[in-house]
């Protein structure tokens, strides 16, 4: 189906961490991109490749220990490492034995969802030996300029974004959508019933970028509240939903304590709200919503390590839709228009009077760069996100 293969931005800090630690783990939802992203570093040293969803290769782990402590001098790449519970711990004594040898870094290349037990299981077994990546779906950094309407109307997952025609995107994100109700997410342990995690799903979808009302859910639902915010941690930790947290000062002023929700890939959103194309898209209340939560997800990528990220809002509406706190104690803020013609509120001037951002962005769809008075500067999407790219470099 896919016969184009578009570069990762991530590859050359996959490359680092390779080159730095026994051990890398590249995290992400299924279908995103990690088998494909894994196989380019199948050159650089010779390698093996498992996935323990093949009979075969399961087989081979029977005894992980004789079999991968005979792989020395091989990158092992093991693709679904939560299939293979116990891992980590043959793992370590493997790893411990090449550094004593001399072999200090590239051993093994781990691929999995971000599942709090798999993220439990590495940190205590190969504490020290081991770095985590997160890949997401395409951003715009990583596409013809031509492309970014079809990237936020389908979303950045490789099979979607390139598919060969609209209903065939939709055909796939359907699928995905049913394939982690009914498969995915029961096979790392929670028991929810699928038809409730969809309601959720669309639920969320519906409320894209608002505040988190766990009681409004729960009622709608029918649970209650702690079973809400065990629904939404499994969302978030499977990176399908980002939980923007409230930005915190100490403003003498009333700031609004819940987090923002978004859903991660702008195409699963659309495809939940059942919103198929461009004009669907368009002329449905969530379009500003949408876009806003796109340009988070591209800004957050592009963002370097470290970077902490949040909204800021008072009980009176004055607000910044992204806070982001910058390696070096550096402080911006930022506002998203989906308009070509943004303008600045007051909301905005009030909210930056109130943190004292070092810099101050209003972010839309256009290419021209300009100031906006009172130290803001209207910006391009991605010519922020290249902004944002450059401060990593």
């Amino acid at each position: 189906m896919i016969a184009r293969i578009i570069p990762r931005r991530l590859q050359p800090l996959l490359a680092q961490r390779l080159r730095r630690l026994p051990a890398v783990a590249l995290l992400g939802p299924r279908q995103v991109g990690k088998t494909t992203l894994a196989q380019a570093f199948r050159a650089d040293r010779p390698s093996i490749y498992l996935d323990p969803e093949n009979p075969a290769d399961l087989e081979k782990l029977a005894d992980a220990r004789g079999y991968l402590g005979a792989q020395a001098g091989r990158r092992v790449i093991i693709d679904e490492v939560q299939r293979a519970p116990g891992l980590f711990q043959v793992l370590r004594g493997i790893i411990d034995e090449r550094i004593r040898e001399g072999d200090a870094a590239g051993h093994f290349l781990l691929l999995g969802p971000a599942s709090v037990d798999l993220l439990r299981q590495s940190s205590e077994s190969l504490a020290g030996r081991i770095a985590y990546l997160e890949i997401g779906p395409f951003d715009p950094l990583e596409i013809d300029p031509g492309e970014r309407s079809r990237l936020w109307i389908r979303g950045g997952f490789p099979r979607s974004f390139l598919a060969d025609s609209e209903a065939a995107s939709v055909t796939w994100r359907e699928a995905f959508i049913r394939n982690y109700l009914e498969r995915d997410i029961p096979q790392l342990g929670p028991r929810i019933p699928a038809e409730t995690l969809r309601r959720f799903w669309m639920m969320l979808a519906h409320a894209q970028g608002g505040l988190h009302n766990a009681a409004d859910l729960a009622r709608s639902l029918a649970v209650d509240g702690k079973t809400v915010a065990r629904y939404l941690d499994l969302m978030v930790d499977l990176l399908l939903v980002r939980r923007l947290p409230p930005y915190f000062t100490n403003l003498r002023k009333r700031l609004v304590k819940s987090p923002k929700v978004y859903l991660r890939d702008s195409g699963i959103l659309h495809t939940l709200l059942r919103l198929d194309d461009l004009d669907g898209v368009l002329g449905h209340p969530v379009a500003g919503a949408s876009w806003e939560g796109f340009a988070i997800e591209s800004l957050l990528r592009a963002a370097p390590e470290r970077t902490q990220a949040s909204f800021y809002r008072t009980a009176t509406g004055v607000e910044a839709d992204l806070v982001l706190e910058l390696p070096g104690d550096r402080l911006w803020a930022v506002e998203i228009r989906r308009g070509l013609a943004p303008q600045v509120e007051p909301g905005l001037l009030a909210a930056l009077k109130d943190l004292r951002p070092e810099r101050a962005f209003l972010v839309y769809p256009g290419e021209e760069r300009c100031p906006k008075g009172d130290g803001i500067e209207a910006i391009g999407l991605v010519e922020m996100a290249r902004e944002l790219v450059s401060l990593g470099d």
